[in-house]
């Protein structure tokens, strides 16, 4: 059964446990211990532990599996389960052999990984800790969290099994001769009293790391985590030393009065309160000194930021349960609302509809800007609703009363692409939690613009270029204009700070570029198609260097293109993209949406000259219009989310369509006032010609 549960005897007498490989080293020094605590959902407030420093942890990337999180956190990296050749892993179980243990299973596990599109390795936390790993459970209860503790060949260095009451007298013990040790806290009022004593009496040299379990696993999970000990969390007198090279510099929190709880972060999440399970190896690795982390390892070490605010958490934990659920909702409730306009208005004279079309497609393209008001009250779903349908159609109502038509979409544009750099630098966390972002809950992107945004922003800030150049004519300003416009969307979307969107950077190059040559006088060449085949590249060469002078070279390109070692990694990240690409395509109506979405585009293309009728073929809107549909076939191309940005650009086209279709009527000239007053509809080139 391994260690007894027994008292442990005192420091100048312990002796290393007699476990597989704890014989070759000799005990850990005074820095050198990290326990990582699995304590049942809801049995402890982990905010109200004196001590602990809270976050939110994102389980797994896709279906959620107890196995599947403990196997992630022993490799430190992970891929979304549809990835996977079976979405779920094999059934594991601990079983005890002498003083250690194997995880029955365990091979089966590994070659699944091995088979995956990425180097996964499960067991490398362990493998990499002289000694291996330990694991204290309860006798009858479930083990599965001895996983965490598991090497590369699912051995479990040392095994202490026993009675509840005796739980932290056998972790202590483990503790002096393992310099990692797993343990699973007991329900009830039990398991909240050993998580205080944990946290009261570690030392200065030992990391305490606490995950709560999933209450009732609904598919994609968020945990509760704390931590204890780490680097920099501190204030004055007890020194820390230093966590190894490139570890947070600072002090560890004293014990008692005056002890300040903070708010976990890394920079996998780049977001405040916001962690992944992939975070726990290299923050283990790096407080033990083990350094280098390695490199198949792609967490990154867990810090704090800033003091905690447990309402805050509590607010943001509730937030992102229903971001998802609420998505196609919103949508239904705008286009509700709109047809509703619509019908109302179709009793009246056709400058009434034509308004009511005008309001409607604006209303929709002030959505990106209209979520991020409900997403600062966390309100009830049907306010959120209600709140989404009164700003977009006010919005859209007010634009179309200040700027004459074609030129509204320009208002939207711009402040989108304001509000949305300045969430971003700000650090309000508005997109993050508005029903349009990146959604963390799903565990593959925590900040930046979303594929949700990316095509539909690129039709937009096209569209925008187009409307401020109306009437426009073919020509190098033209198209210097929609050129710059699009470098800067590109900057935006590929910042590390603001956007963090490889493929978001390839389909609005590609769209500008599509813009562009539609607008340089003369016919397509060779070299224009060759130019506009090199712009995605081009802009990846210049992403690269923004990300390393942004971020330091942690940005999401650095860490998915840059860091990869070999033309095999590259193949990896390809082919993950594609499989999740393709698992989006079967998702619920998605399929259908596709379709439909293929559809429009061909008969948009083919009857192009038509749908430009309300401002007689313009050059620019002939250019932003078939840039956005750019947009979406390019990002169907190279997201993850594939089909879902066609869909989005073809939606988004569509609105446009409909706006520049709801031209007002012109009004009766009267003589006795100027021409410029006479209709809000600008001249199109058609009668600048005559």
């Amino acid at each position: 059964m391994g260690v007894a549960g027994a008292a442990p005897p005192p420091v100048a007498q312990a002796q290393p446990a007699a476990g597989p490989t704890s014989t070759s080293h000799p005990g850990p020094p005074a820095r050198g211990s990290v326990v990582l605590a699995f304590l049942p959902a809801g049995e402890s407030e982990l905010a109200s532990v004196p001590g602990l420093s809270v976050g939110i942890m994102s389980a797994t990337q896709g279906s959620y599996s107890a196995e599947q999180l403990l196997l992630d956190i022993t490799q430190g990296a992970r891929i979304t389960s549809s990835a996977y050749s079976s979405s779920r892993p094999p059934a594991m179980t601990l079983h005890a052999i002498g003083t250690g243990g194997s995880i029955s299973g365990w091979q089966s596990a590994r070659r699944r990984a091995e088979d995956a599109p990425q180097l996964l390795r499960p067991g490398l936390l362990a493998a990499q800790i002289p000694g291996g790993g330990a694991y204290a459970g309860i006798s009858g209860l479930d083990d599965t969290d001895a996983i965490a503790a598991a090497n590369r060949s699912g051995r479990v260095a040392a095994v202490s099994l026993g009675t509840a009451p005796t739980l932290l007298a056998r972790v202590a013990l483990l503790r002096r001769a393992h310099r990692l040790v797993v343990t699973d806290l007991p329900a009830g009022p039990a398991g909240d009293k050993d998580l205080r004593a944990l946290s009261s009496t570690r030392t200065p040299g030992e990391l305490l790391l606490v995950v709560q379990r999933a209450r009732a696993p609904r598919g994609h999970e968020l945990l509760w985590t704390a931590a204890a000990g780490l680097p920099g969390s501190a204030t004055a007198g007890r020194s820390q030393p230093t966590a190894g090279a490139g570890a947070t510099a600072g002090v560890e929190q004293p014990h008692g009065a005056g002890r300040t709880a903070m708010t976990l972060t890394s920079q996998t999440t780049n977001e405040r309160g916001l962690i992944a399970a992939v975070d726990i190896a290299p923050t283990i690795l790096r407080y033990l000194n083990l350094t280098p982390i390695p490199a198949d390892m792609r967490g990154d070490p867990i810090r704090i930021d800033g003091p905690l605010h447990s309402t805050f958490l509590r607010a943001l934990m509730a937030r992102l349960h229903v971001i998802g659920p609420r998505r196609l909702h919103a949508l239904g409730w705008l286009l509700a609302a709109w047809a509703l306009l619509m019908l109302l208005t179709s009793a009246f004279r056709p400058r009434a509809r034509a308004w009511a079309m005008r309001t409607g497609a604006l209303g929709v393209l002030w959505a990106p800007v209209a979520v991020l008001i409900p997403a600062t009250l966390n309100p009830s779903a049907t306010v959120e609703y209600l709140t989404i349908v009164f700003a977009c159609l006010a919005l859209g109502a007010l634009t179309d009363l200040l700027l004459p038509w074609p030129r509204a979409p320009l208002v939207p544009a711009v402040v989108a692409i304001l509000a949305l750099t300045a969430d971003a630098l700000a650090g309000t966390q508005l997109l993050m939690r508005s029903l349009l972002g990146p959604n963390p809950i799903l565990g593959a992107r925590f900040y930046g613009i979303g594929n949700e945004l990316k095509s539909g922003l690129a039709l937009l800030v096209l569209s925008a270029v187009a409307a401020a150049l109306y009437p426009s004519m073919r020509g190098r300003r033209a198209a210097l204009a929609m050129a710059g416009a699009g470098i800067l969307l590109a900057v935006v979307e590929g910042s590390a700070r603001i956007g963090a969107g490889v493929g978001g950077v390839i389909l609005v190059s590609a769209s500008a570029a599509v813009a562009v040559i539609l607008l340089l006088p003369g016919a397509l060449t060779r070299r224009r198609a060759l130019i506009a085949l090199i712009a995605p590249i081009l802009a990846l060469v210049l992403l690269a260097a923004l990300d390393l002078a942004t971020s330091h070279g942690s940005g999401h390109f650095t860490g998915s293109i840059l860091h990869a070692r070999s033309l095999g990694d590259l193949r990896d990240v390809i082919v993950r993209r594609y499989i999740a690409a393709w698992g989006e395509l079967h998702n619920h109506a998605m399929p259908v949406a596709t379709a439909v979405a293929l559809l429009c585009a061909i008969f948009g293309v083919r009857w192009r000259e038509r749908l430009l009728v309300p401002v007689a073929g313009d050059p620019a809107w002939l250019g932003a219009l078939s840039g956005g549909l750019a947009a979406g076939v390019v990002g169907a191309l190279v997201e993850d989310s594939g089909p879902v940005l066609l869909v989005v650009a073809v939606f988004a086209l569509g609105c446009v369509l409909t706006y520049l279709w709801g031209q007002p009527a012109p009004t009766p000239r009267n003589p006795d006032k100027p021409r410029a007053t006479q209709s809000r509809a600008l001249t199109p080139p058609a009668e600048l010609s005559r």
